[in-house]
This record gives structure tokens, sequence and C-alpha cells, in this order.
């Protein structure tokens, strides 16, 4: 089963993407983990990434392809994967195709996570990451039990600067420039699909099963 998440930051992609990577036994493929990661090891793409995603825009396609490209040549990756974070753009999703192409696979489904800007701006700027696992908090709807450490390794809680709320302002318009329109892409390649993000993580899980099954992807 090969699956691209795409929504615009803080609509909850990653969190369900984790229950339906377990769920389906796919691996979920974050590329914003990725490229965090690759900064914090001051990989050549790393450096490169880095001032972009301070700024909060979006990381040039080509340096997003490369990254990809040598994810989904993985062994765990060669039975399915779920994308989320990627494509982010028109010539990212022509790139993927191209690699998809080269690989002799295709994508099932393509999931579009909606929710209206007001909840994507009360979820972004009160979201907290720890340091040793990056799991996620938020001051209103999942706060630590001790402020400031994380609840599961006792690691320190920080803001991701693409996170604070003059970044946040900035992402979510660069999403819709750069990112809406692969609605339309998608929609017309026959694999789209829309699921109401907000609600419960239960409720919004439940409705991306049901989804996933009306796309013909089934569990494995």
């Amino acid at each position: 089963m090969n699956v691209v998440f795409l929504g615009p930051p803080g609509a909850g992609k990653g969190t369900q993407a984790v229950r339906i990577s377990t769920c389906y036994r796919i691996p979920h493929i974050a590329t914003g983990d990725m490229l965090r990661e690759a900064i914090a090891r001051g990989t050549e793409l790393g450096l490169l990434a880095r001032s972009y995603v301070d700024r909060g825009e979006l990381v040039p396609d080509e340096v997003m392809l490369r990254l990809v490209e040598g994810r989904l040549q993985e062994p765990d990756a060669q039975e399915g994967f779920l994308l989320d974070g990627f494509p982010r753009t028109l010539p990212q999703a022509e790139g993927l195709d191209a690699l998809l192409d080269r690989m002799h696979r295709r994508l099932e489904v393509v999931v579009f996570f909606r929710v209206p800007p007001e909840t994507l701006l009360r979820r972004l700027s009160g979201r907290w990451v720890c340091r040793a696992a990056g799991h996620v908090y938020h001051e209103a709807h999942h706060p630590p039990r001790v402020p400031g450490r994380c609840d599961l390794d006792g690691s320190e809680l920080y803001q991701r600067p693409d996170d604070r709320p003059e970044a946040v302002a900035r992402r979510l318009e660069v999403y819709e420039r750069q990112t809406a329109p692969l609605v339309e892409y998608y929609r017309a390649r026959g694999v789209f699909r829309e699921v109401d993000g907000v609600g419960g993580l239960e409720e919004v899980t439940r409705r991306l099963c049901a989804i996933l099954g009306e796309a013909g992807t089934g569990r494995t």
C-alpha cells in the first residue's frame, strides 16, 4: 500500500500517520523528521535545508527528492509506504511520480486533511516537542505532567522555530501558495480523498481507515 498524506501544517498528518503505519504495517516516512535529523547531524543536505526550515519556508524540491529517493529504496519500504509531508509542490509530485515509475510502483491513495485555518493556528502555536525522541505535546490539548519535561523520557521540551507564532503564519501562507494546487493534481489522477481532520484522535483514525478501505487498499 503506497499512501500520501496531504494537508497544511498542524492538520494532524503526523499523529495519524503513526497510527495508520502501525495498523497497516507500512513505514511512516515523515520528511519533516528526515530533515530535522539531517540538520542535527550537519549533513550537506541538512545545512542546505536549515535556513529554509527556520524561516518556515519550503525546502527546495531537488533536496527533498534526494532525501525521499534514498528512503524509498530501503528494505522496509519495498512493500508499501506512507509519505507524510511530501510532496509539497507540483514539481515534487511530478518527481515522485517519475521516481515511482522507475521503481514500477504507483500511489494508491492520497488523503487530504481538511482543517480550518483558525484551528491550525491554535494547534501550532501551542505545540512543544521533546529533544530526545520527538514526542509531541500541546499547551492546551496534551500538556506534559511536569512543565517543560517529556512524560516518557524526561527530556527537555522545546518549541521548534517553525512552530513559533511568527513562523506559523508564514508556513500557512507558503502552504496555500505552493501546496494547495496538489489537491487538483491528485484529484485529476483519481487517487484523491479528503478527511475531516477536526475531532478526537480515535474519531479521525476511524475516518481514515474507512477512506483507505473504500480506496481498495485493505489491511495486510
